[in-house]
């Protein structure tokens, strides 16, 4: 009687594997046919430009960085409370060009250290 239970475990089990088994097969082929599909993809693409196809610096040199101190914009107020503003009456950046262009210095002894360094 104790062989039977132990037949009925074993053929659960085989068939536990079985499933497993195939499981594991439908991803690896699921995987397989991605990269093919992706590989075709891929071949249908252009390729990376060439040299002469690559970007050049401008006939006037490379552009640099410009500084400048900005200063807060204001939020422009309506005419009236009850009127409100639309988009195109706002302006494009929080922040406008300052009347000064001085940068701030430190001034000798003005700074965090014992020596004013």
């Amino acid at each position: 009687m104790k062989a039977t239970y132990w037949d009925i475990a074993l053929a659960h089990a085989a068939f536990g594997m079985l499933g497993a088994l195939a499981g594991g097969l439908l991803i690896v082929g699921a995987l397989v046919w991605a990269v093919r599909l992706g590989i075709k993809a891929r071949r249908h693409e252009p390729g990376p430009p060439r040299t002469h196809e690559q970007p050049t610096l401008p006939e006037s040199g490379p552009v640099h960085e410009s500084r400048e101190m900005r200063e807060p914009d204001e939020v422009p107020r309506a005419a009236e409370e009850s009127e409100r503003l639309t988009p195109y009456q706002m302006h494009s950046s929080g922040s406008k060009r300052s009347e000064k262009q001085e940068r701030p210095r430190w001034e000798s002894g003005s700074g965090p250290g014992p020596d004013g360094t």
